[in-house]
């Protein structure tokens, strides 16, 4: 495709309401395999090196509440929902990797962050990892997600801590958290569908939930009841074609983006480094959706608020390692 080309199919894309997403795909990033896993130290997190390149970030107006079944051997809106012109996720635009990462194959596990407070690092903060379920057959429970569960309670700042402490003990400055620009092009792993697996997701991929903040309280108990809850890292076929695992659902994600209404249509992920560093105390940024969220909240392209020093037990972290060096 021509550039005149490209730029005539974004502009159409950011203008339109379409009856199917926006299915161009970046073949040569859909083909292009990880070069290599490593970990800096035994107690660091698993990291995949990415291949570097360009993709669209952004999602055209109208997908997010867009529900499609397969018919007539093709995808159709299944009018189950209104489209939601969703300003956020505007405008498409082409954005160029020009620092070259690893990303974490996991969100950090709660094993990861007690290696950390074991060690002395990330302020000696234990977060609160117990909370009260509700079963299938109403019953409810007080169950814990320790070991390979990702860590939650974790506010942007806690995020800093613990990266801090990873640089210290890997002997490098590298690591830091993801931009939203990066954290989207490794979920997307060189696609362009609404999900990295394609059109839609099931339940034995990604951890969503079956209704938005779905919560009820127990008989005396101050603590909110869910009826769902994150699972292990290692859990469910959540892996995308690049091998990171549940960039979709199980715990929201912080970056440390600021969020803003709309993208800012920068066109280097150095750039929405610069302006992340810059930002000072803003709201962060927080993609992939939670384990309470509806499945559409999961895709790569959204993106919603949080308060840089708010703990919420939906969301957790995944850690980013440039590759200026390579690893020993």
């Amino acid at each position: 495709m021509t550039r005149d080309g490209f730029s005539n199919l974004i502009n159409f894309l950011n203008g339109a309401v379409l009856a199917v997403p926006f299915l161009f795909l970046a073949a040569s990033l859909a083909t292009a395999a990880p070069f290599y896993q490593f970990k800096d130290c035994d107690v660091c997190p698993e990291m995949i090196e990415l291949p570097s390149g360009e993709f669209l970030m952004g999602a055209p107006l109208g997908e997010l509440q867009q529900g499609y079944r397969f018919e007539d051997g093709e995808w159709r809106l299944t009018g189950e929902e209104p489209p939601f012109y969703n300003s956020r996720e505007q405008p498409i635009h082409p954005v160029t990797i020009d620092i070259p990462f690893a990303m974490g194959r996991n969100e950090v596990t709660y094993e990861e962050w007690m290696a950390c407070v074991n060690d002395g690092g990330c302020n000696g903060y234990v977060p609160r990892a117990d909370s009260l379920v509700r079963l299938a057959n109403d019953e409810v429970v007080s169950m814990e997600f320790l070991g390979s569960h990702p860590v939650v309670m974790i506010s942007f700042l806690d995020a800093l801590s613990y990266v801090d402490w990873l640089n210290g003990k890997a002997g490098t400055t590298l690591y830091r958290l993801p931009t939203e620009a990066e954290w989207e092009y490794a979920a997307r792993a060189g696609t362009q569908t609404p999900f990295a697996q394609g059109m839609d997701v099931t339940k034995d991929q990604v951890n969503f939930g079956s209704v938005a903040w779905a919560r009820a309280r127990a008989s005396g108990e101050p603590r909110e009841v869910i009826g769902a809850h994150p699972v292990r890292v290692e859990e469910l076929d959540a892996a995308n074609a690049w091998g990171l695992r549940h960039v979709s659902g199980n715990v929201a994600e912080i970056t440390m983006s600021c969020f803003t209404d709309q993208h800012m249509h920068w066109s280097l992920t150095s750039e929405y480094l610069q302006d992340a560093e810059d930002g000072g105390r803003c709201d962060r940024t927080v993609r992939g959706g939670h384990y309470i969220n509806k499945r559409s909240f999961a895709r790569p392209a959204s993106r919603t608020p949080t308060d840089y020093d708010m703990r919420v037990r939906f969301d957790g972290f995944r850690v980013l390692r440039e590759m200026t060096n390579l690893p020993n």
